[in-house]
């Protein structure tokens, strides 16, 4: 037995069967005439039907069969079909043990195989080191070492043999990812590492529980608190761009592994490992710090803006019965002035008929008390809360490393301005600060015949900040969620290098005038056959005339009386929620617990607002939009639970449970085998005649998304093929 069993019992059992799709077949089991050859010079129909599946389980997937195994059923058709064979014959084949085991030992002579040795052993574990550095799923080092001897003309070795090599790959990558996390870091480094494990001085915890303390409600307060985390990972001094080191795939699997234990567990580590998990640790915990103190930030500005709305919105609800006296007297007014002007008469006294002149007067004075701006807007009321944003923000603005593209660079300089006012205990905002970035909407708040206000000066900054985050022209050093774009890429002096090279390994031409020259040549071939067709009036199914291009609408395939029976069948079926629908599914299959918070691992409280940021996702309609499709739901929440609950190992997880509970439900079998699924509707708008005739939607086989695992299942549509069950979520 292995010492790590890497593999699923599933993964297990289908590694090794041979595929079924037409492709796939064509690909690993079709004949060259020398191969054809070389099998008919065998004597009897048995014998080269035998000699010849033997060749196919050889080349893929790389076994010999076992003497009393059965060819998989479409790989045995598929080499019938090209012998002009039946399949019958197999069963004929090997009632001779020494006719079996000299077709094997012609095979290994003549098409060069060899079996796996004690000296491929070490060579296998080798080649699997760049990809054991990026990642330690058992499944994708399996794949990789089988497709690694196939290219050998190695044979497997026992799948038992195959998850050891894989193992100890991943045991010596992990040692080389210890190091690499260690070998940087100094002695005081070491020991600042240390003190994490010890209990926080004058409390009952650990420094690195109190780390990992969530962030609470949007508070100035837990901001606070939570910038004081961060400044105390920064104090441990470790070396800049540590978390570059090695691939960011096995650094979050070490810090979330260790996160999962206590400081008890950690602190009785072998020492290599134990200071590597703390670092991976810290290095996560300032990033997911950093992008909480954001967070907390963006939830107290958004919270200012909705008590400012509301507030409005109360104080016009009260107003409304003077505002609507206001009105009525202006009315009366206005009508004895009409008459007033038709009759020739004084307006003055026609005023003081309907109510006396000091009253008037008064009533003007109330009527500018009840007036709004003329833009009618609230922000002016934001303002009444900027106690709670100076309770915090010099330090938010000093703590956060914040770069920019050009389009933001005001922003960056007007936050230095701010740093260099609260530095020096200044108030006021010097006539040359940066006021770009300041919009329409605040300039009437902002400019005054004062000055700048500093109050509103401060306000619109952070709130301009915030959307500038968002829409990624500002970024924080540091960050997971806000940091640079370029991060997601290779570096550039290592694009360089490959480019130089000529190994970027692009599918396409890296020479931007090769390309387009190519796909030139190409479209005018394409064009040429189309022009041919078309004169030939060969299309298949339309024909282009003096009136243009005609498609020919598509013919209906399904009989009427199906059409009625589908018609009645849905008549019966209930009208629900979507969220209801997929809350029924999470019922059967709890998929749900997979969406875990990213820093404490826990599940969501709210399943319906987590179901509803899934459908929000999975159906591209975007989180503004679900929120003004759900009443009662804010962007604020939705974008939260997206934030921290869902990422992409959740989904695998998610998806792999909705799949095996799919697999294994018998009536899902009436759909197919498995190995398709046809789940993607796409709508092609055309104008004209053909929008008329036309066919406007088509069906096309897709990986599926969460949300569509989640109605497939109900459904019946065949899952993904390829999908595997897990136990436990993936990294």
């Amino acid at each position: 037995m292995p010492r790590r069993s890497i593999l699923t019992d599933s993964e297990r059992e289908n590694l090794l069967v041979p595929p079924d799709s037409k492709e796939d077949l064509i690909q690993h089991y079709f004949f060259s005439e020398s191969d054809l050859t070389i099998i008919r010079q065998h004597r009897g129909a048995a014998n080269r039907i035998g000699f010849a599946v033997q060749l196919c389980y050889m080349r893929y997937p790389g076994i010999i069969l076992g003497t009393d195994e059965i060819p998989h059923t479409a790989l045995l058709k598929f080499v019938a079909r090209q012998l002009n064979e039946s399949t019958d014959k197999w069963k004929e084949y090997g009632q001779r043990f020494q006719t079996r085991r000299e077709h094997l030992v012609e095979l290994q002579t003549v098409f060069k195989f060899k079996t796996f040795g004690t000296e491929d052993y070490p060579v296998a574990v080798e080649s699997l080191e760049s990809i054991a550095w990026q990642t330690d799923k058992g499944i994708v080092l399996v794949e990789a070492l089988m497709r690694y001897l196939r290219g050998q003309s190695i044979l497997l070795p026992t799948i038992n043999v195959i998850e050891r090599i894989c193992a100890e790959a991943i045991t010596k990558s992990t040692r080389r990812i210890y190091a690499a996390l260690t070998e940087q870091l100094s002695k005081a480094q070491l020991q600042n590492l240390d003190t994490l494990l010890s209990l926080k001085p004058e409390s009952k915890v650990t420094m690195l529980s109190w780390l990992r303390q969530p962030t609470g409600s949007a508070k100035a307060r837990h901001i606070l608190e939570h910038i004081e985390r961060l400044q105390a990972t920064r104090e441990l001094g470790l070396p800049d761009g540590l978390e570059k080191v090695i691939h960011q795939n096995r650094l979050l699997k070490i810090a979330r592994e260790g996160r999962q234990m206590t400081p008890a567990d950690l602190g009785k580590f072998e020492q290599n490992r134990r200071y590597a998990t703390l670092t991976a640790l810290v290095l996560e915990l300032q990033a997911t710090i950093t992008d909480e103190i954001i967070e907390l930030n963006d939830r107290i500005i958004g919270s200012l803006f909705s008590r400012a709305k509301r507030s409005h919105e109360q104080q016009f609800q009260q107003s409304g019965k003077e505002i609507n006296d206001k009105v009525r007297l202006l009315w009366r007014i206005g009508q004895a002035l009409i008459q007033a002007k038709q009759n020739g008469s004084d307006p003055f006294a026609a005023i003081e008929n309907i109510i006396p002149w000091d009253t008037f007067a008064k009533s003007i004075t109330e009527a500018q008390s009840l007036s709004q701006p003329e833009d009618f807007d609230y922000l002016h009321l934001v303002g009444d809360h900027y106690s709670q944003i100076r309770r915090y923000a010099p330090v938010f603005l000093e703590t956060l490393q914040l770069s920019s593209t050009p389009a933001a660079r005001e922003i960056l300089e007007a936050i230095e301005t701010l740093k260099r006012l609260n530095a020096a205990n200044m108030r006021k905002i010097p006539d040359d600060a940066p006021t770009g970035f300041v919009r329409k909407r605040w300039k009437p708040l902002v400019f005054t015949d004062e000055g700048v206000n500093r109050r509103y000066y401060e306000l619109c900054l952070l709130s301009e900040l915030k959307n500038s985050l968002r829409s990624g022209d500002v970024w924080v050093h540091g960050s997971s969620q806000f940091k640079d774009f370029n991060e997601y890429l290779l570096p550039a002096d290592r694009y360089s290098e490959l480019k130089k090279a000529e190994s970027l390994g692009l599918a396409i031409d890296c020479d931007c005038e090769r390309y387009l020259n190519s796909r030139m040549q190409l479209l005018t071939q394409k064009l040429e056959t189309v022009n041919q067709l078309a004169a030939n009036d060969e299309l298949p199914e339309a024909t282009i005339g003096n009136s243009g291009l005609r498609i020919s609408p598509l013919t209906n395939a399904v009989p009427e009386e199906a059409n009625s029976l589908m018609r009645q069948a849905y008549e019966l079926l209930p009208h629900v929620k979507i969220t209801e629908l997929l809350q029924e599914v999470d019922d059967w299959t709890g998929f749900t617990r997979h969406f875990s918070h990213v820093k404490s691992g826990s599940e969501a409280k709210d399943k319906t607002l987590l179901l509803t940021t899934i459908l929000a996702d999975a159906i591209n309609l975007g989180l503004s939009k679900m929120v003004e499709s759900c009443p009662g739901t804010t962007y604020q929440k939705l974008s939260w639970l997206q934030a921290w609950y869902i990422r992409d190992e959740t989904y695998s997880a998610a998806l792999a449970d909705l799949v095996n509970k799919q697999n294994r439900h018998p009536f899902s079998a009436n759909w197919g085998d498995g190995t398709t699924s046809s789940s993607d509707g796409q709508r092609f708008k055309a104008g004209g005649h053909a929008e008329r005739t036309g066919c406007q939607w088509g069906r096309k086989s897709v990986p599926v998304s969460g949300i569509e695992k989640c109605t497939t299942l109900l459904v019946g549509e065949a899952p993904q093929s390829g999908v595997v069950e897990m136990d436990s979520p993936p990294f």
